[in-house]
């Protein structure tokens, strides 16, 4: 259990004030809650919207080791076609891109095409093992970019982010971690190069076991990070669902101390944690989280994949034609029970759009003192 403390149902914001003279300032590091102050209101005119974050990466044997070699690009038509089916869905996909990818000139010249027509957005994704400079061991621990000495993570963001800018004239200004490996200079080192939203905190999940952030007690509605607080973290959507579910975190992280607990209580349909996402998912149980999460009054949900899985055979989730089809068949199923819910997609531009600008970190502390 790696001695973590029983959880509250809610997530507890951090205390911005000890209880003697001195002042603890939040430093906008993404594996901390955040102060409650630097949790977002959207816009009233925003609605209830969803986005689709796809991490648009290389090819690979996920049971293996890491490897700088060991991967390929060939799932083209399979990114085509889902583009296509997204288009014409009305959602305009956010596709976080790696650096393999960007190497391939055939996907750089199709992304460029969707961009240019505006039919998507092209943000950063690094998988540290396979983006430059390889300075640092291959290893599970290093595969979490966040928890690579500081000036290592800056050298791979700042060479992908060069990457994009010259891919698609543009600099991204979207961020998600491979394998979710926000750390603790992830923050500031997306407001030093420009990024605007980071959406690498998977809340409700702990990868610590692994070497990873543990975003457990995380909050699922977006939040200011960084420093400076310029950066909008938009955590992805995970819900608890099930007659228990109001118990939550607590409940469900002493079921997993249990082992078989967990499971039984899934069965059972008294507990379950179901992040949004095709992949591994079934379409009944999305469609209980997102009724979850609406309940709870999330006024933004983020869906997201692995772009390899638009082709058979590159990931567990679509190994045939047949899985293929259930596939999309999850999206019809997911996106009719979305409209009849009244959640239409958003794009990112729009979404930033309903974040209302934040007091500077400075300008906070003096109105405080006064």
């Amino acid at each position: 259990m790696h001695g973590r403390a029983p959880l509250q149902t809610q997530w507890q914001p951090f205390a911005g004030i000890d209880s003697g003279m001195n002042a603890h300032i939040h430093d906008g590091n993404l594996l901390h809650p955040p102060a409650a102050e630097d949790i977002i209101e959207l816009d009233r005119t925003f609605g209830t919207r969803f986005l689709l974050f796809v991490d648009t990466e290389e090819e690979f044997d996920w049971g293996a080791p890491f490897s700088r070699t060991a991967h390929s690009v060939t799932a083209l038509k399979g990114l085509e076609q889902g583009q296509a089916y997204f288009a014409a869905a009305g959602i305009k996909p956010v596709y976080v891109t790696d650096y393999p990818m960007l190497e391939n000139e055939d996907v750089v010249a199709m992304m460029a095409q969707w961009v240019a027509d505006g039919s998507a957005d092209v943000g950063a994704h690094l998988h540290p093992w396979v983006n430059p400079p390889f300075v640092e061991e291959v290893t599970r621990a290093n595969s979490y970019a966040g928890f690579l000495p500081e000036e290592v993570e800056r050298a791979k963001l700042q060479a992908l982010r060069d990457r994009i800018h010259i891919a698609f004239g543009q600099a991204p200004i979207a961020y998600r971690a491979g394998r979710y490996g926000a750390g603790p200079n992830t923050a500031r080192l997306l407001e030093e190069m420009g990024f605007r939203l980071d959406t690498s905190v998977r809340s409700r999940f702990d990868y610590s076991a692994d070497h990873g952030p543990d975003f457990y007690g995380m909050p699922l509605d977006p939040f200011w990070a960084g420093p400076q607080r310029s950066l909008i973290e938009l955590p992805l959507s995970t819900a608890f669902t099930g007659l228990l579910r109001g118990s939550g975190q607590s409940l469900y992280w002493a079921a997993q101390a249990m082992g078989p607990m967990r499971a039984a209580l899934a069965r059972a349909r008294l507990l379950s944690r179901v992040p949004l996402t095709p992949e591994g998912v079934p379409a009944r149980d999305a469609v209980d989280a997102i009724d979850a999460l609406l309940d709870t009054g999330s006024r933004v949900i983020n869906l997201s994949f692995h772009s390899p899985t638009l082709e058979p055979g590159h990931t567990p989730y679509v190994r045939d034609a047949a899985e293929l089809s259930e596939f999309y068949h999850w999206w019809e199923i997911v996106l009719e029970h979305l409209d009849r819910r009244g959640v239409r997609p958003a794009t990112l531009a729009r979404f930033l759009a309903a974040v209302p600008p934040r007091m500077q970190v400075g300008e906070q502390a003096a109105c405080q003192a006064a």
